[in-house]
Formats: C-alpha cells, structure tokens, sequence
C-alpha cells in the first residue's frame, strides 16, 4: 500500500562526480563527543512497539474473529501494565475484514498510536479520511460500542428507554463478557431468546413478526444476529439465579413484596387532583366512576382509561386529559417507581414519572415468598442489574458522539 519514498536519484553519465574533502581538523581541537547512548526507557519502549506491531499484524481480520483479538491484546497488555494498551477496532461497512488501531502510553506521557490494515488496495488516505473514533460511540475499559453495534442494542431494546445511555454502557459489558463464553447458545436457548424479544414488543404471530422487521428495516438475518446475542446474555443473568438470588433476596427482602396497587398517569399534574380528594380506599372507585356512561359527550371525551386487575389497560388520550388507569397485583419492583416504598393504604402524587405525571395508592403490602418462582426470578434479575450497576460504577467511560 506505501509508495516508494527513496531518496536516491541517478546521475547522468556526462556530469562529473565531485568529491568534497574535509578541512584538516587542528590538532588542538577536541575530538567529537561520542553519540549518547539511548536512555533505558527509550530502548524498552522502542522493543515495546516492536512487539507491538508484530501483535497487530497477526491480529485476526475477519468480523466474526474481533472477540478472539480482544483477548490476545488483553493477554499481552496484561504483561505489559506501563503501556495501558487500548485496542480499536475499525469495522468498514459491506466488507468482510476489520482492522486494528493499538494504543499505547509513552514512558515521557502522551501517547502513541499504531494502525495495522490488510492490504486491500484501498489507498491509505480514504481508508482513514475518518478518525477512528468516529465510527464509535463510547468505549468501557478502552473497548469501543460501534454505532452501528448500539443502533442494533436500541432497536432490540425497544423504541423508549429512559435509561439509554446507561443500557448502552451496559450492552458494551456484556460484550466483553461474551468474548469469555463463545459456546453458541443451545436451540432451545435461541427459542426462548426469540420468545422473549417478541413477547416485549407484541408479536404474537410470524405475520407480526416479520412486519415488524420490514418496518424497522431489520433483515432475518439481523433478527437472529440479535437473537443469538441476547441468549448468550441470558446465560450471564443466569449465573445470578440460585444461591446468589436468595442472597440478594435475603439482603433486599423490602423490593420483592407483593404490592396491590392503583395508578393513573397523564401529562399535566392538574388533570389528576381531582382524582385525589377523598379517602384512599376510594381512589379507584372515584377513577372509575369517569368511566360510566350517561354522562354527556363533552365528558365522555374527557374520561380517563380503565385497566383491570392483572394491568391490562385501555387509553382515551384523544382528547381532554387523557388520562390511563392501571390496576395490578404484582411484585414491587415491576410497579412505577413512585409506588415501590408507599406504606400500605397511602396515596401518592401527583409526582413527575415517565415524561407526564402520575398519583396512585398502594392498598396492600404482602412479604416475599422466598420459595416462589416469581419471586426468585426477580431476585435473579436484581442481583444481576446490581453487578451491571458496580461494573458501571468502577468502569472508565469515554462517550465519542454524546
């Protein structure tokens, strides 16, 4: 790929070669002082880059082998701590290789950059027109999210997330998790994997499924690509079930109470006021009663959504308040935030939640059952979440586009 930047050019036959002699140097002068030695740290840092550029070179070039190289840098940075190497990985999109920028720490500060490509014929210049950071969203530990890696953990998120920045700090931990279980997921951990992507977004049927994907541009092919990673990530969580779940239970038996609970959200506070005068045990009834028919069509359009006890729930939201009920029996970490610490038979809001507001009351608090399978599935979940929250907490972040 490099052009020949010789510096030799020939003479032409005809034009006389010339000769330059030195002065005679006298002999009082002092004799020149030798060439200084390389300091130490220089000479280690220059068999440094030595090995350095060997690493890069046989580094794995094909997409499906970059976990592979992650641990092969990770291994020989781990022998060499002073350099604090960060690999990036530099994915062209429509082609069938990557390639790699190693960074290292100089002994006298800053840093030094190394870039190693295949040849592919692409000239240098409109390979790296672009920074490689570019093509990056944020890194963990020095290793980077690629955009086009966190647009597919968006999507397969789901379309709201109050919580995207730190989902996507999070799907970047897993990753690096994952390079450490290459096993492929089992069929039956694919099925239950696709199960659950489709359950969280409605699709009940094939049909459903496959509009889905020509809506959000998603090949087949791309589905299972997310498939597959999400069962791999379910394998993580499932080192949280069993005894470390029932530790994390013992320790927070307060967040898997069994709550009955009723709550009404809309976007302005002053549309649910109203809906809290009077005594708490009443609160449902009240909602409920602005649901009744015989009332004239000014308020029929105003009249606020009904669920029913296992949360099923129905919106207006056409017109006047647009309010929506929700009533539900169910584990305290699955209620709306503002409603997981309310004492039983208090009411509460409204208060800010989800981008509106919300007011509710908490009827009844049951304790956990530590034998149930709900319950411990929750407790899984917890535990979990609390190691992704640490890993977050200890980790270096560096955001590239945000």
């Amino acid at each position: 790929m490099s052009a020949d930047r010789s510096t030799r050019s020939a003479t032409p036959a005809s034009t006389p070669t010339r000769i330059a002699v030195p002065a005679p140097v006298p002999a009082s002068a002092p004799a020149p002082a030798p060439a200084p030695a390389p300091a130490p740290a220089s000479a280690a840092f220059a068999a440094d880059l030595a090995d350095a550029v060997a690493l890069l070179r046989d580094l794995p070039t094909a997409p499906g082998e970059v976990d592979r190289a992650h641990r092969r840098v990770r291994e020989w940075s781990e022998r060499r701590p002073w350099l604090r190497a960060q690999l990036a990985v530099d994915e062209p999109p429509g082609t069938n290789r990557v390639g790699y920028d190693l960074l290292l720490d100089h002994p006298e500060g800053g840093s030094v950059a190394l870039s190693a490509e295949t040849d592919d014929g692409v000239p240098w210049l409109v390979d790296h027109s672009t920074h490689w950071a570019a093509a990056n969203i944020l890194s963990v530990d020095g290793v980077g999210l690629s955009i086009a890696a966190a647009l597919s953990a968006i999507r397969s998120l789901g379309a709201r997330d109050r919580r995207l920045h730190e989902r996507l700090i999070d799907y970047r931990i897993l990753l690096s998790e994952l390079s450490d279980a290459m096993q492929p997921p089992t069929p039956a951990e694919m099925q239950r994997a696709a199960e659950e992507f489709r359950r969280r977004r409605g699709l009940t049927t094939r049909a459903q499924t496959l509009d889905w994907l020509a809506e959000t541009g998603t090949s087949e092919e791309a589905f299972w690509d997310q498939v597959r990673t999400r069962a791999r990530i379910a394998r993580i969580r499932e080192r949280f079930a069993g005894e470390p779940a029932r530790r994390h239970l013992a320790e927070h038996p307060e967040q898997f109470t069994l709550r009955r609970a009723a709550w009404v959200t809309a976007a302005r506070p002053d549309a649910l006021h109203t809906l809290l005068d009077g005594p708490a045990a009443e609160f449902t009834d009240r909602v409920t009663a602005a649901l009744l028919p015989g009332r004239d069509a000014d308020r029929d359009a105003d009249r606020p959504a009904a669920a029913g006890e296992n949360g099923q729930k129905r919106e207006n939201g056409e017109k006047g308040r647009g309010l929506r009920l929700e009533v539900a029996a169910t584990l305290t970490p699955r209620l709306p935030e503002p409603l997981r610490t309310v004492p039983a038979g208090t009411a509460v809001g409204p208060v800010p939640h989800d981008g509106g507001h919300l007011a509710g009351v908490v009827y009844e608090v049951v304790p956990p059952d530590p034998d149930a399978p709900q319950v411990l599935d929750a407790a899984r979940d917890a535990a979990f979440q609390a190691w992704l929250d640490e890993r977050r907490r200890t980790s270096e972040i560096r955001w590239f586009w945000l």
